[in-house]
């Protein structure tokens, strides 16, 4: 007997309900790259409740995505400051043993500080009547999810194929508006085709267990060009994050030739990540299957 849309939207979304449940202890407990694997999780659940929103019944559906929206910029504030402390550290070692200590204060323990901050605020959410009304909504979707009941019968190979059809499509449509977006909005057309592949991706990685290898497939294409675009996106905010620091250790009358250095080598990683984008948009564009 066919697999039914329902059915196959279940099982994906308890995979990923079961994953940022169980991140939760290990975020309370400040576990190595928890933070990032609830937040993880997070984004995979409003991604899926975006594309499959015809299998949702419309208030739920909008209610819950509000409150996972809401946890994920709680977990957001935290990870984009961890990954910052980590990729400016990574930065100073590169520049070897003659970093001034007041530098990797403002860079590394800047954003190490934000973390801690960030973190404690994220404890003090997953402690409101709020989180625990959303764990026990989650706990509620695992099994029995607001679904449509007549298109939750429809067959899941045939939905499921439309929904990864029409997400490839906006893809597509990004990738061939962005070479006539002019220069100083690339950037953000850049990051707009990198969430709307990320979105694909993550439909890809539902609908695996109902169409297969095909939608596998281009899963993986689809995370080339995110993680293409992510490095690209994470090199020029970096640089942007330098020069503002710069501009502070300048106003303090601190030596500023070690922030030059750093946003030079950020620079050329953005030039290296953007020469890689023109081979994975493509290899993403230009078939479906």
């Amino acid at each position: 007997m066919a697999v039914v849309a329902g059915e196959a939207l279940i099982a994906a979304l308890r995979d990923d309900i079961d994953r940022l449940l169980a991140a939760e202890p290990e975020v309370r407990a400040d576990a190595s790259d928890s933070v990032h694997q609830m937040r993880v999780a997070t984004r995979r659940l409003r991604s899926v409740l975006r594309s499959y929103r015809g299998l949702f019944e419309k208030a739920p559906a909008a209610e819950i995505g509000a409150e996972l929206k809401w946890l994920a910029t709680l977990l957001g504030v935290a990870r984009d400051a961890e990954v910052r402390a980590d990729r400016f550290a990574d930065l100073l070692d590169d520049q070897g043993e003659d970093v001034p200590d007041v530098v990797a204060e403002r860079l590394v323990g800047a954003e190490r500080a934000r973390y801690d901050a960030a973190h404690a605020e994220v404890l003090t959410a997953l402690d409101t009547d709020r989180y625990r009304a959303l764990r026990e909504r989650l706990t509620r979707w695992r099994t029995d999810p607001p679904l449509r009941p007549a298109r939750a019968a429809a067959p899941a190979v045939d939905f499921f194929g439309v929904v990864l059809l029409r997400d490839h499509e906006r893809v597509a449509a990004l990738i061939r508006h962005e070479p006539t977006v002019p220069g100083p909005e690339r950037i953000e057309a850049l990051h707009d085709i990198r969430k709307s592949a990320k979105r694909l991706r993550y439909s890809c990685e539902a609908a695996e267990q109902v169409i297969g290898e095909s939608a596998a497939d281009l899963g993986h294409r689809a995370k080339r060009l995110q993680t293409v675009l992510g490095d690209h996106r994470d090199a020029v905010e970096s640089g942007e994050a330098i020069i503002e620091r710069a501009a502070e250790a300048e106003a303090a009358g601190e030596d500023v030739n070690v922030y030059r250095r750093l946003t030079v080598a950020e620079n050329a990683a953005a030039d290296r990540a953007l020469s890689r984008y023109p081979e994975t948009a493509e290899a993403l564009s230009t078939s479906l299957w």
